[in-house]
């Protein structure tokens, strides 16, 4: 099991890496930097300035910028590597079986749909809808590694749940579901660059309740040769907005309430509830930042990367919870030997 240890930790570390290039590649509006896939401008290797000439014969209407094109493929190249070790990974589980089996197996899974969707991210020029599902893909493979790694370095009999009233899992589940859809209501504001559409707090300009347009804000367009820099009219884009900071509000409320729960059960979930409580505290803080200060690209990395981590608590403090077994009943012959 030490090598598996070493591979999820270093997998873990790989996963990292690409959702932070991941987001920088679309905030830095690096996204179609390549126009093919899986390599750039017909080669796998990173386009240098030297090659403006060749990549000009190839695709004349996508001019090379070498400094964009790089990040996409520094991106394509841990993406990569991290499928190499999770393929690893499930070569290594097959026969251990069980939860490491399933676990792993998902994530091979997930990473196969990760390629696929990187490659219609390209070929369907950003489409809004393909570019929140990688997002999500990252952040679920990123919480698999998680809860593989955990199953790998833990004892059996620490690890399992702890017992805990009827109402704390349950909260947990609406905790980890309404975080997920706030995620995606994230990735679906950024896909739409919808993310400056409102820059005042706490709401927004004055007016926008008479500019909603919900059925045109989560719709999908469709019949675009290309969806950079975002397709949908300005009300749409404040809508999305609006709708991410309504999501805030119901997380910041659930999630907090899950945290403070598991704070008051004492050890082993204080620490857990702690932590899940600290990275909410600084996501608000960051999503904050990100209007009053417009969009600083550090910033919004920081604010995506602590979404996936935010997530990951949830899910494994939520995996620690088990709801108390009903008491067996007695047969008559057990209660008269009792008496």
């Amino acid at each position: 099991m030490k090598i598996q240890k070493r591979l999820a930790s270093f997998a873990i570390a790989l996963a990292v890496l690409v959702i932070v290039l991941g987001a920088y590649t679309r905030l830095t509006d690096a996204g179609l930097a390549c126009p093919d896939w899986p390599g750039c401008y017909g080669s796998l290797a990173v386009p240098q300035s030297a090659h403006m000439e060749r990549a000009a014969q190839l695709y004349p209407d996508t001019p090379l910028e070498p400094h964009k094109a790089r990040s996409e493929m520094v991106h394509r190249y841990l993406a990569a590597v991290l499928g190499g070790v999770i393929a690893l990974l499930f070569v290594l589980s097959w026969r251990a079986g069980g939860r490491l089996r399933r676990l792993s197996g998902a994530l091979l899974v997930l990473v196969v749909g990760q390629a696929a969707l990187g490659m219609w991210t390209v070929t369907l020029a950003l489409h809004p809808l393909v570019v929140m599902a990688h997002l999500l893909g990252g952040f679920a493979i990123l919480t698999l590694l998680w809860l593989y790694r955990v199953d790998v370095t833990t004892d059996p009999a620490r690890a399992s749940p702890v017992i805990c009233g009827q109402g704390l899992p349950w909260l947990g589940n609406l905790a980890c579901a309404v975080l997920l859809v706030q995620i995606a209501l994230g990735g679906w504001t950024s896909a739409n660059y919808a993310a400056m559409a409102c820059v005042e707090l706490p709401v927004c300009q004055d007016g926008w309740q008479n500019q909603l347009a919900w059925g045109e804000a989560f719709h999908l367009p469709l019949g675009h040769a290309s969806y950079e820099f975002g397709v949908l009219s300005k009300e749409a884009r404040q809508t999305i907005h609006i709708a991410h900071r309504l999501g805030a509000l119901a997380t910041a409320l659930l999630v907090g309430g899950f945290a403070l729960a598991l704070i008051r059960q004492g050890a082993p979930l204080r620490l857990l509830g702690g932590l899940l409580l600290t990275l909410l505290l600084v996501q608000i803080a960051l999503g904050l930042a990100n209007v009053h200060l417009a969009l600083p690209l550090a910033n919004a990395l920081a604010h995506n990367l602590v979404a996936a981590h935010l997530l990951v608590c949830c899910v494994l403090a939520r995996g620690r919870l088990s709801r108390p077994r009903p008491s067996p009943l007695l047969s008559p012959e057990a209660i008269r030997s009792q008496t």
